[in-house]
């Protein structure tokens, strides 16, 4: 294994990005100079030209620390990098836009060697080349706190076709993309399984790997925690339907924090309805083997990097063939607040329980 320090600061970098091609032809230099240089006058986006005067460029960034947000026992570090990414580029989607370049910066304690980082770069650049997005910047220091990884993400949009969380309107039909609380039930098979790997190992001992079986026909939802995806395709399909949301936003702290956010800033209120949430089969399978009600995951669960968005009643029949698309409900008045409408019709507050970087 090869230490840091043989590379410094600066030669890590050109290490690490010493055959990085960029694919954007908004990016007119990447990494090596004091700044990236993007020109933005001639975009294409999702096949068609956008004007200069028209063209909004979009940012957002993300920071994940060890043992705050990853477990580096059971987390690899390319799926890392990868995840680190991917969660950027959702943010730039749930704006209706495309993601086209990144900056990555790091901090590095001293037990991570070259070939860590490597593994690590490895996971980003892979998310980078499935998005066509280019990497042009970053910085690297030491860490006296393990790994932490903060990544900014730009992207671009026509004016017309940005999409904010506040555009929600009485009677929208509320839709999410794909499926809800399974990533959560992949952590929780994750911990569940590294919990008991270390039961009663002396501190000396390394933790041997969990047994396969333990995650035999649970892939998918590992791969739903370690792996996301962001949903291009959802954006893809919803522009080639004509179809423009009113509000949206990727759901990375759970429906109902989201969906609380879209209602408090619409100055709306809102009606969902539990037998109409998409609920993968493997997760509500784990859920009852471990004693959790897969309604709560998948109303607080998070890090699902699905859509949560809100269309206009009129466009129902245009959203019905898109695949992978659900309708959970409908925008109310402010005074009738946010409900949940259970399978038996009984009515329950919907509160915002899923992740809280500030709570203890």
């Amino acid at each position: 294994m090869t230490e840091i320090s043989k590379y410094g600061e600066f030669g890590l970098i050109k290490h690490l990005t010493k055959d990085i091609k960029t694919v954007q032809p908004s990016t007119k230099k990447a990494v090596g100079d004091d700044c990236a240089v993007m020109d933005f006058s001639e975009i294409k986006n999702s096949k068609q030209k956008i004007k200069n005067e028209d063209v909004r460029v979009l940012m957002t960034t993300d920071m994940l620390l060890e043992g705050i947000h990853f477990n580096l026992e059971y987390v690899p570090l390319k799926h890392l990098g990868y995840k680190a990414a991917v969660v950027n580029f959702s943010d730039i989607y749930a704006m209706n836009g495309t993601p086209t370049q990144i900056t990555v910066s790091l901090g590095i304690s001293k037990r991570f060697s070259v070939e860590d980082i490597e593994a690590l770069y490895s996971g980003i650049r892979l998310a980078c080349e499935r998005y066509g997005v280019d990497i042009v910047g970053g910085d690297t220091c030491s860490s006296m706190t393990g790994l932490t990884i903060s990544i900014t993400c730009l992207g671009v949009a026509n004016a017309k076709d940005i999409v904010y969380r506040n555009g929600a309107k009485l009677n929208d039909l509320i839709c999410v993309s794909g499926n809800l609380g399974t990533a959560y039930m992949g952590l929780q098979l994750l911990e569940r399984e590294r919990l008991a790997m270390t039961q009663n190992i002396p501190n000396n001992q390394s933790v041997p790997n969990a047994p396969i079986e333990a995650f035999e026909g649970r892939e998918y939802l590992l791969e739903r925690q370690l792996k996301p995806e962001a949903r291009r395709d959802m954006i893809e399909s919803l522009r080639k339907a004509g179809v423009k949301p009113t509000a949206m936003m990727d759901i990375s702290d759970g429906l109902s924090s989201e969906l609380l956010h879209i209602c408090s800033q619409s100055g709306v209120g809102c009606c969902i309805y539990e037998d109409k949430l998409p609920i993968d089969y493997q997760a509500a399978v784990l859920a009852e083997e471990m004693n959790l009600n897969i309604v709560t995951c998948a109303l607080n669960g998070g890090e699902d990097y699905e859509l949560l968005f809100t269309c206009s009643l009129d466009d129902y029949e245009k959203l019905i063939p898109i695949e992978d698309l659900y309708i959970v409900g409908h925008i109310t008045k402010p005074e009738y607040g946010c409900n949940l409408i259970g399978r038996n019709g009984e009515e329950l507050t919907l509160k915002a329980q899923g992740w809280n970087a500030f709570q203890s």
